[in-house]
């Protein structure tokens, strides 16, 4: 690396904090540039050259650009993890990672991530079809733990990341972890990896815990 790599993000944003963790748990040096969603930054011409569709995080890594949080992740661990601890190599591995990665964009954005969008940002959307996705998605999650430490194979690797952000943040989405005790432990071994970093909180007075 000749210089940082330039993070641009919103620091509620639950995808930004993805890439920001990821780059921190690799230890990689960065730098964080915030985009103010509120004022619409992200639909000025500025940004939308680095991301058509207007939406953080993207990084810049030297005259690379790459937008979405999820190819962020992919790529990080593709060029500077040459363990392949973050991203299996072996077929099976990669594509169990793959599988979660998919359910960080789907079940988790439309479940516990958007249900968190509509209280903290009074987005007018249906948050009681939100908690049912959310808590649907958590008793898939918690099953699947069960047993285990992480999502995929014996370490953590991207997929964890993909889904620890919205997950660790339900509650100020009105979701509660209290029934989910697989899924309370598997966030306490993220938060305890060397290099992690909090998102940052936002209570709301509706919160679960």
């Amino acid at each position: 690396m000749t210089a940082p790599i330039r993070l641009h993000r919103f620091a509620l944003s639950g995808h930004a904090h993805r890439a920001e963790l990821f780059l921190s748990l690799l230890g990689l040096p960065f730098e964080a540039i915030d985009v103010d969603l509120r004022a619409g930054a992200q639909k000025q011409p500025d940004f939308l050259r680095l991301n058509a569709f207007g939406q953080v995080p993207v990084i810049e890594d030297g005259d690379v650009v790459i937008a979405d949080s999820n190819a962020i992740l992919v790529y990080l661990a593709s060029k500077y993890d040459k363990t392949g601890r973050w991203l299996p190599r072996d077929p099976v591995l990669t594509a169990e990672t793959q599988r979660w990665l998919s359910v960080a964009a789907g079940p988790l954005a439309v479940g516990p991530a958007l249900a968190r969008i509509i209280l903290l940002f009074k987005a007018p959307l249906d948050h009681e079809r939100a908690k049912t996705a959310a808590t649907a998605l958590f008793g898939v999650m918690d099953a699947h733990l069960a047993g285990r430490e992480y999502f995929v194979g014996k370490g953590p690797t991207i997929a964890d990341i993909a889904l620890y952000s919205y997950t660790a943040h339900a509650p100020e989405g009105g979701v509660a972890l209290e029934p989910y005790a697989n899924i309370r432990a598997w966030l306490q071994r993220i938060e305890a990896l060397p290099g992690f970093v909090p998102m940052i909180k936002s209570p709301l007075p509706q919160a679960a815990e």
